[in-house]
């Protein structure tokens, strides 16, 4: 079947590089990383890249959606949606298998459901006749542009009234090109219990900043990148950059970073439960299997 795309998902610190790189050696695939930090260049420990796990036995994996921006610029998820489908086809008419990576819920979502991410401008007007609306009047009007398959643009006033928004520009502006190609994804999920994931992501960060990941701070600060810029990334970037500048000591940022870690792990972990909801069908793998098991579940699941 065409389009097919393997999709390896989980919280962070979960093993999902090592994986997704051996099955994209399994399956004669390319990585696609679906992590919105990953993209910007000298971001490597702070973001958990792992490049060198994207070698197996001997031979390179290719990836994608890496290092494709400077530190300091602020990529968005429309940016993200654009540069998946080059990817996905570039991968593709080489008949290899596009293997996303990632944990980033939103760059997840808008790659499988195809989303039309166009940065369709604010009608504050329309807004302001819509807002005396009900939410199931809402509805009727957005069904009036379109079949809604997407529940979740009808959970609140303010989303409705969104894509309502949206369906109206795309019908105004008919030149739009939107094609997207037609997905068919196994989406595999990597999976800890709750304890040993808080103790695999503590590990993981003594480990990283034993490895350098202050001194990665320091040197994107040297370089010219301000430290508002980094701290605007977040978790790794806002606590260690507090620490550089001297606003925080470093058990200070130590003990906040691993509370915020945890924090968004939780998140991802909501977020993966969303899309269930909303109808993707992920097959979660225990964590603690050996990748060998892993490799052999996933031959198991026909795409």
């Amino acid at each position: 079947m065409q389009n097919n795309l393997l999709v390896v998902l989980g919280a962070t610190a979960t093993g999902k590089t090592s994986l997704a790189v051996h099955l994209a050696k399994e399956f004669q695939g390319e990585i696609i990383s679906a992590d919105s930090r990953q993209i910007y260049r000298g971001m490597d420990l702070g973001t958990g890249k792992d490049i060198e796990e994207y070698v197996v036995e001997g031979k390179p994996i290719p990836y994608h959606l890496i290092d494709i921006a400077d530190a300091g610029y602020k990529y968005n998820v429309y940016e993200f949606q654009r540069d998946f489908v080059k990817a996905f086809e570039q991968i593709s008419a080489k008949n290899k298998m596009p293997v996303v990576c990632g944990g980033t819920g939103m760059y997840l979502e808008a790659a499988l459901k195809g989303y039309k991410l166009i940065a369709v401008p604010k009608d504050q007007a329309f807004r302001d006749e819509l807002e005396a609306k009900s939410l199931d009047e809402l509805g009727v009007v957005l069904r009036s542009y379109k079949e809604v398959h997407n529940n979740s643009d009808l959970e609140t006033q303010k989303r409705a009234i969104r894509a309502i928004e949206i369906e109206r520009y795309y019908a105004s502006n008919p030149k739009i090109e939107l094609n997207y190609p037609d997905l068919n994804p196994l989406l595999i999920g990597i999976k800890f219990d709750r304890e040993d994931r808080r103790k695999r992501i503590s590990q993981r960060l003594k480990e990283r900043l034993n490895s350098g990941m202050v001194e990665e701070v320091e040197g994107l600060i040297k370089s010219g990148v301000s430290p508002e810029d980094l701290i605007y990334y977040g978790l790794e970037y806002k606590f260690l950059t507090q620490y550089v500048v001297g606003d925080l000591t470093y058990d200070e940022m130590f003990s906040r970073l691993e509370i915020a870690i945890h924090q968004f792990a939780k998140r991802q972990m909501t977020w993966f439960r969303k899309m269930e909801r909303s109808g993707s069908n992920i097959h979660w793998l225990d964590g603690f299997m050996s990748l060998e098991e892993k490799i052999q579940k996933v031959k198991e699941f026909s795409l």
